[in-house]
């Protein structure tokens, strides 16, 4: 049995207010499409724990020289936009990675090294939709870079 506007009328203020306080913590609870948890690291918000994680273990790697030029978010277009004959706007196909960096392979015999381009993306089974998949596929063709799943 729930409460109504009228059964609220009734009440008195600091009733009011601590069932209007509790309505508003509830609705700040939401439930998320794939059950994970939002975890913060300073200023930056991260969809998930695990993709949280993965960002402390980038920026070690990072601070010690084993990768570089680190990204977050980093957008590739997959697909520009376009109008069909008929006037109508089809928009572009994104694909927005995790995480893109470089990371050093090993010195070939002159001793000269090649920074190879890493775009990871933090994942779970119910993350693997058809959709990213297609995605997936189309950066490789792209621009030659399979995605590191996570």
């Amino acid at each position: 049995m729930g409460l109504n506007g009228s059964d609220l009328a009734r009440m008195g203020p600091e009733a009011q207010r601590q069932i209007l306080n509790q309505i508003r913590a509830e609705a700040a609870v939401r439930e998320t499409k794939y059950h994970n948890q939002e975890e913060a690291r300073g200023p930056l918000k991260f969809d998930s724990r695990k993709e949280a994680r993965r960002y402390d273990e980038l920026m070690l790697l990072l601070k010690s020289g084993a990768i570089r030029n680190l990204r977050l978010q980093a957008q590739y277009t997959l697909q520009e936009s376009f109008l069909t004959p008929e006037g109508e706007r089809i928009r572009a196909i994104r694909y927005v990675a995790d995480f893109a960096y470089e990371r050093a392979a090993e010195p070939d015999r002159y001793g000269t090294v090649i920074w190879l381009p890493i775009v990871e993306d933090v994942k779970s089974p119910a993350t693997k939709t058809q959709k990213y998949e297609i995605k997936k596929k189309l950066l490789r063709e792209r621009f030659g870079i399979a995605i590191t799943e996570v």
